[in-house]
């Protein structure tokens, strides 16, 4: 009789664990959707955009660290956000005007290439490009986006490289140059069936544009396409995104990403 009380007490004991398991995230140990928005800046201080802050998106241990391409005056490939750069608008100033006015940290505005030696000493975090839209001209932004291709070749970068940009006609610009570019869409106002059909691999889309279609994350899945979603920064949200098995998350709190992912 003790010997069956036994059993029966191990047999509670491990349905117990199961279900605690089901309510937790402890079965996505090995899913990793964490890219740093702009780097992993946050927490650690760093300036935006900046080579410290990409080394810190590596250092712990992101799928990928975002960032964002501009065309200077004098046709050079730098990293920022904004249009404007310590009140230089980037696309009327010369790379010599920009790295005058330094970094908080000390650096020197990123230009692209040294971006991606930085990002290319390592093989785990993917370096997520934003081709930015031009604010002088459409032709502007076709410009950018055959440097950004042409430099990532001459670097035997692709391996690294998933590109994003809210120009659609960027987006297909890059498939036209590389076959096997990784590539997404920002914007949101396109379906993933049109997607699908212009061989883009995937959508990364605003937190509102999945709450506007929910039925598109199911249709992504099914057409096989890569579902990213940003700038998600809010835990409730963040965990919805788990939920739903999004391969890229991205957002400026990476850290709280991991812990929601490995409580």
């Amino acid at each position: 009789m003790k010997k069956l009380m036994f059993a029966i007490a191990i047999g509670v004991a491990l349905m117990s664990c199961k279900s605690v398991k089901k309510t937790t995230n402890s079965n996505v140990k090995n899913y990793n959707p964490v890219v740093a928005h702009r780097g992993a800046w946050k927490e650690a201080k760093n300036p935006q955009n900046s080579i410290a802050s990409l080394k810190e998106a590596i250092k712990i241990g992101c799928i990928g660290s975002e960032f964002d391409v501009h065309l200077t005056k004098d046709d050079s490939l730098v990293i920022c956000h904004d249009d404007e750069y310590q009140g230089l608008i980037i696309e009327k100033s010369t790379y010599a005007e920009l790295a005058a006015k330094k970094l908080p940290n000390g650096e020197t505005i990123p230009t692209l290439q040294e971006y991606l030696a930085a990002g290319m000493d390592q093989t785990a975090t993917k370096l997520v490009l934003e081709v930015k839209k031009s604010i002088i001209s459409k032709e502007r932004t076709i410009q950018l986006t055959e440097r950004c291709v042409d430099l990532v070749h001459q670097l035997h970068a692709q391996k690294w490289i998933l590109y994003i940009s809210f120009d659609y006609d960027a987006v297909k610009k890059i498939r036209s140059l590389d076959a096997k570019a990784n590539i997404e869409y920002l914007e949101g106002d396109i379906a993933p069936a049109q997607l699908k059909a212009d061989k883009i691999n995937g959508l990364d889309y605003h937190i509102s544009v999945y709450q506007k279609h929910p039925e598109w994350i199911a249709e992504s899945k099914k057409l096989g396409l890569d579902l990213n979603a940003w700038t998600v920064n809010e835990q409730k949200d963040l965990q919805y995104f788990i939920d739903h098995q999004f391969k890229y998350i991205t957002t400026n709190e990476p850290e709280l990403l991991f812990q929601l992912l490995y409580k």
